[in-house]
């Protein structure tokens, strides 16, 4: 994604950049827009991002793609051009009215003018389930987490989602155990998240105060542990991370408010050394040491 300033290659990709930047600020201008920094708005301007993003998601015809934040609809167009169907779900009124304006030649696009954290997946996709449900979103910092949650608890999930996140955020969500957090486990429960490439904040405008990355998380058919083991599940993990400093026996014991000598006897049934850390534990591990949990409570 870097900019080279010799050769050929150099200057093609100074000039999509620019063409894009261009093409961004006349729309901005023609619909009385600015970015809203309230919501976090800033647009992607960088022709390279935009196709690896598209690539990322692997689409074909059969494909319906849910795009979250379209902003001015660049991505939403390679989108259309790629997939069956795209829904587009805009927070902004005032853009998606835009949207609905330069995107009605693209018949096979839906604008959705709402919040996707206040509306169902499954309503979206008008009842029907579909394994070629995808998730493509330039996701705005302030509801990254928020938005994974949405989809990855949903009734009815995508098998992929191609979101572009905060850099930090990215890295957190890939860790490996030794590094591992409450969110890396909370990703990886549902499905595998990779970075497929970092986007430098250059390629956005205005340009945010940090660097992206474009981030793939295949789903899983099922989670590691049944769906109706969830919450338990995740209140355990909670509990695991209340104080990750922390020997996992005593932040265990500290968070789910029991004495450390009901602990040990059940992170020895999960063949879990006691004086390891949350961060060290593999979602597998988990796994195993909520069922060990469960069959204390069962």
């Amino acid at each position: 994604m870097e900019i080279k300033t010799a050769g050929k290659a150099g200057y093609r990709k100074h000039c999509s950049r620019a063409s894009l930047l261009v093409q961004t600020k006349r729309l901005l201008r023609r619909f009385g827009l600015q970015a809203r920094k309230s919501l976090g708005q800033h647009f992607l301007v960088d022709e390279e991002v935009l196709w690896a993003i598209a690539s990322a998601a692997e689409l074909t015809t059969s494909d319906v793609v849910m795009e979250i934040g379209p902003g001015l609809g660049v991505l939403t167009r390679e989108l259309a051009r790629q997939a069956g169907r795209v829904i587009t779900v805009e927070l902004d009124s005032s853009l998606a009215t835009a949207l609905k304006q330069t995107l009605a030649s693209a018949k096979n696009v839906t604008v959705v003018d709402g919040d996707i954290l206040k509306l169902e997946p499954a309503a979206l996709l008008g009842g029907q389930e579909t394994a070629n449900y995808k998730v493509v979103a330039n996701l705005p910092y302030y509801i990254t987490s928020a938005v994974l949650r949405h989809f990855l608890e949903a009734k009815i999930k995508p098998g992929v989602m191609v979101v572009m996140v905060q850099k930090e955020v990215a890295e957190a969500i890939v860790a490996k155990p030794g590094r591992m957090s409450l969110l890396s486990v909370s990703v990886q429960f549902y499905g595998e998240p990779v970075i497929v490439s970092y986007v430098p904040a250059r390629c956005f405008y205005p340009a945010p105060e940090v660097d992206s990355a474009i981030l793939r998380i295949t789903l899983y058919p099922q989670p590691v542990v049944a769906a109706s083991d969830s919450v338990g599940f995740f209140r355990l993990v909670r509990a695991g991370f209340c104080a990750s400093r922390k020997q996992l026996a005593n932040s265990l014991a500290q968070g789910l408010g029991l004495p450390k000598a009901e602990i040990l006897p059940l992170l020895e049934k999960a063949a879990i050394i006691s004086k390891r850390r949350a961060e060290t534990l593999t979602v597998t591990e988990w796994a195993q040491l909520w069922q060990a949990f469960k069959g204390m409570s069962d």
